[in-house]
């Protein structure tokens, strides 16, 4: 007989569907009980997923509940209340990004729960996107040598017109920092899961949409101590033209000594020797859930290291470093010059 975890999640918002879904599929696993104020959103998630019990209380959840472990899927300014009471609970904690609004308050978050002696990390799933592992597979393989630069371009197209993101994010119309803070951590935690850490960071950002508050284009570029650079050209204005545009999130090209490597909008990858033609890499990815099943494959790897007592990858003072990362970002669009990672 499978050892359960007893989880509890709070939350029920628009991405939270993947989460829960992904849960039914780890048998080592039960999630007991949600917590979320809007009744009837919380019943279709029981319903949806096989959950027994609902709290609006989230502090009356988890003391009656007792779980090993809470998932909190909940916008970030909730976090650091929510994670240092888990904490002082002794309960294990899986916590939505971004982590929390300011670099600073993530800190206390991170210093609180590792005083609390408590396992602790982020839900940061790009890094488990089933191209992403193979990539970095591939790269620590030696396919593609020394790695010269790292060169992702995305186009979300959900951010044009007077409507912009109120149909599924509405929220988003809001926030003074936008596409850095909501999408471009992402690229710059799978860059880093890549090429290794960063060195200095220069950005130029900007707002194309006047009806929302904050930056929705970016041009930003990450240089390593391997002395390899990354580039991240995005925007969330201009559409794409790929057949499902939430798969890949966009296209992918690295360059190294040896050769070349591109992910394309389909998932498919493939590799160039230097004097040789583009062949494809093949390798296994389904279109489930959300891009390439990301969710379940970090909730899976979250519960294997829960259960064998290895580091997260994305744990607490490794996903501060992305954050500081992600300051910088800021900071350098402000100065217009390169920043320092210290």
């Amino acid at each position: 007989m499978i050892k359960k975890l007893k989880g509890v999640v709070i939350g029920a918002g628009y991405f939270s569907k993947f989460q829960y879904e992904a849960w039914t599929r780890i048998p080592e696993v039960e999630i007991t009980a949600l917590c979320n104020s809007d009744v009837d959103r919380a019943t279709i998630i029981m319903n949806s997923y096989g959950i027994k019990k609902h709290y609006t209380d989230y502090k009356e959840m988890i003391l009656k509940e007792k779980p090993d472990f809470v998932d909190i899927i909940t916008p970030p300014e909730t976090h650091y209340e929510m994670c240092l009471f888990a904490a002082d609970q002794g309960v294990h904690i899986i916590c939505q990004k971004p982590l929390a609004p300011s670099y600073e308050e993530s800190k206390k978050i991170v210093d609180h729960v590792k005083k609390k002696g408590v396992r602790f990390v982020v839900h940061e799933n790009f890094r488990f996107q089933p191209w992403h592992r193979e990539i970095k597979k591939i790269i620590d393989q030696g396919e593609l040598g020394d790695l010269f630069n790292l060169n992702f371009r995305s186009r979300m197209g959900d951010g044009w017109g007077k409507d912009a993101y109120l149909a599924r994010q509405p929220y988003f119309r809001d926030y003074e920092k936008l596409l850095i803070y909501e999408t471009g951590v992402h690229y710059i935690d799978t860059f880093r899961y890549h090429a290794g850490e960063v060195k200095s960071v220069y950005a130029i950002l900007k707002k194309l949409n006047p009806v929302i508050k904050g930056e929705d284009a970016a041009m930003m570029i990450l240089n390593f101590e391997n002395d390899a650079h990354a580039v991240w050209d995005a925007n969330r204005y201009n559409e794409n033209n790929f057949i499902k545009s939430r798969y890949t999130f966009g296209e992918y090209l690295i360059d190294g000594s040896k050769g070349s490597l591109r992910l394309y909008s389909n998932g498919k990858i493939t590799v160039q020797k230097l004097g040789d033609i583009e062949k494809e890499h093949f390798y296994v990815h389904n279109d489930v859930g959300f891009a390439g099943d990301c969710c379940y494959i970090f909730q899976r790897d979250c519960i294997d290291k829960f259960i064998s007592g290895k580091p997260f990858e994305t744990n607490g003072q490794n996903y501060l470093k992305t954050l500081q990362i992600q300051d910088a970002v800021y900071e350098s669009s402000k100065m217009n010059a390169s920043i320092t990672i210290r």
